[in-house]
């Protein structure tokens, strides 16, 4: 007897006539079959009109982007393949409504170690304690993440697991991606297709149809640094640059609130520490997957990361060096060993205090994962300037276990990055990021550090477009003298009306520390004023500590200024998440 799955729109009559008659024949005659139920489904369509019955959700969870890109390009060849498709941003849906989803086809990154994006927070908690049932549905998840972290794309196997739990039916296994996840989603995409049906190939339908220039992720634009200057003080503690690029013949068009992806470089001294720790030459010819063949410098320099060390690179180098310590470490019972040894260390130490016999250069290349591409926050307005994109920049160099390390993307800039230098980039869409559409709204924005980046955009562009809306900055940093980043433009912005208020928090300016959240709770009774008055409060900067205490407080604030209970503050904060109302661009 023949299995007919759940969506099929047969009746269960039709169903039973037709496992008889199939049942009785052979295959050249249900080849012949299949051909002319197919001719006759075509003739009855006149082409690819959606098929009612054939039903395709595509459901999203996106922190960057990235798997919004995706999705839409799900959608687009499910449509083309004549199913009936909608897409859903889980931070504009409920866990109920995938009950009528049909075939339900998932993309969702995973943010941080382990936590779902932003945007998805809602959804995600809801959908773990749901008590729904999804029989009927059949999926799928192609789950984005990063190796870097030890629970690696945890919140897509989080969903997979409990889509099963609620009874849906999984027709292809998940795809856990990497950073570098163009390979592994059209695999994943393929073998998504080739279940559901079709003869239509999925990279046919979401390949570029235009025979001209086109710079985007997989082709960048080499972008001409117009400026490159420091602004943080002489004594500061801190190492805080401005970087301007050209756009100009990019096609390149962005938003404040965007993101510019920069395509870094390792540097030089970093690549050679490698190649002689390994014992490797330098112009041996590898291949490097996509790319092709280069010397070894070359793929050090330009395609590979050789800095982050992660349990895959450890487990592949303990293959190569077969290190009995090494195997002992990625012990699963040994997890809190291994991220404990592994905290502050980089490839180099891997190398150097595990050395492997024999090494060829193929052998290194082939553990390495590309080198990711660094997101940046856009801090300019385009009206503000035409052709033109700024950044902010941290350069990051510390000690750690006797080697001095710097930030790959962040030191690259601020070393390499000079006048007249090309780097790489492309720009990246932050849609849950973006100014009120209504310039009479008001905004309360939170940036300490490099988290101004963004607000100088919002700054520029709410001057350059005459917009009446108040606007509140809290910016914070460590020095007054030193680190009040883009401190005369603030005080210009101020006297012309474009930015309402500035407050500052320096926080070792006296003796006690003084944080952007202090400021907040100082100023409770106007914040929460202009919240009752429909203001839009963002956050950019650090996720794990800023990020948090800034969250807290505004709860604190919503909860004493608002007379609510605790309960009532998460949900109020929840609705401003909801109206989108509250933005965090968080790192």
């Amino acid at each position: 007897m023949i299995k007919f799955p759940p969506h099929s729109p047969l009746s269960s009559e039709q169903q039973s006539q037709l496992s008889v008659a199939v049942s009785s024949m052979d295959s050249q005659q249900l080849a012949w079959l299949g051909g002319f139920l197919s001719g006759l489904q075509s003739d009855a369509s006149g082409g690819a009109e959606p098929i009612a019955d054939r039903k395709l959700t595509v459901l999203y969870g996106t922190e960057s982007g990235n798997s919004e890109e995706l999705a839409e390009q799900v959608l687009k060849a499910g449509k083309k393949k004549g199913f009936k498709s909608q897409i859903l941003n889980m931070s504009e849906t409920t866990p109920a409504a995938l009950a009528d989803a049909g075939t339900l086809l998932v993309i969702v990154s995973t943010w941080g170690d382990g936590d779902p994006p932003e945007a998805a927070e809602e959804f995600y908690k809801a959908f773990m304690e749901a008590e729904i049932s999804l029989a009927g549905v059949d999926f799928s998840v192609c789950a984005l993440g990063d190796t870097s972290y030890d629970q690696f794309c945890e919140t897509g196997k989080q969903i997979d697991a409990r889509l099963e739990k609620l009874g849906a039916t999984r027709i292809v296994d998940r795809a856990d991606c990497d950073v570098d996840y163009d390979e592994a989603f059209q695999q994943w995409s393929t073998l998504v297709w080739k279940q559901l049906g079709d003869s239509v190939a999925a990279s046919s339908v979401v390949a570029a149809a235009s025979s001209g220039q086109i710079y985007d992720k997989k082709n960048p634009f080499p972008a001409e640094v117009i400026d490159n200057q420091l602004l943080s003080g002489e004594y500061s503690a801190k190492e805080t640059i401005h970087v301007e690029l050209s756009l100009e013949g990019s096609g390149f068009d962005y938003q404040p609130g965007d993101v510019l992806a920069v395509i870094p470089r390792n540097a030089n001294d970093v690549v050679d520490a490698i190649i002689k720790a390994s014992g490797l030459d330098a112009t041996t010819t590898v291949n490097v997957k996509v790319v092709g063949d280069k010397k070894l410098s070359d793929a050090l320099t330009e395609d590979l990361d050789i800095t982050g060390l992660s349990r895959k690179i450890v487990s592949a180098w303990q293959g190569i060096s077969a290190s009995e310590e090494l195997a002992q470490l990625l012990d699963d019972a040994a997890k809190g060993e291994f991220k404990a040894w592994s905290h502050g260390r980089e490839i180099i130490d891997l190398i150097e205090d595990y050395p492997a016999k024999n090494l060829t250069a193929q052998q290194l290349v082939d553990m390495l994962r590309k080198l990711p591409p660094r997101l940046y926050s856009i801090a300019s307005s385009p009206k503000a300037h035409p052709g033109e994109v700024h950044l902010t920049i941290a350069a990051v160099r510390y000690d750690t276990h006797g080697k001095s390390r710097k930030g790959v993307a962040s030191t690259y800039l601020a070393d390499e990055a000079k006048k007249g230098a090309p780097v790489s980039v492309y720009v990246h869409q932050n849609k849950n990021f973006r100014l009120p559409e209504n310039g009479d709204t008001p905004i309360i924005m939170v940036g300490p550090g490099t988290g101004i980046a963004p607000f100088r955009a919002f700054v520029e562009e709410r001057a350059e477009t005459e917009a009446k809306g108040e606007s509140w900055l809290f910016f914070g940093d460590q020095k007054y003298n030193e680190d009040f980043l883009y401190q005369l433009e603030l005080q210009d912005h101020l006297k012309e009306g474009s930015l309402t208020r500035l407050d500052v928090a320096f926080s070792r300016d006296q003796p006690e520390k003084v944080y952007v959240q202090h400021k907040m709770l100082e100023n409770a009774a106007a914040i929460w004023s202009w919240l009752e008055k429909g203001a839009h409060f963002y956050v950019c900067g650090d996720a794990s500590r800023m990020a948090k205490d800034v969250h807290d407080a505004l709860l604190e604030i919503i909860a004493t200024e608002g007379d609510k209970s605790p309960e009532e503050a998460d949900q109020y904060l929840a609705t401003l998440k909801k109206e989108k109302r509250y933005q965090r661009d968080v790192y």
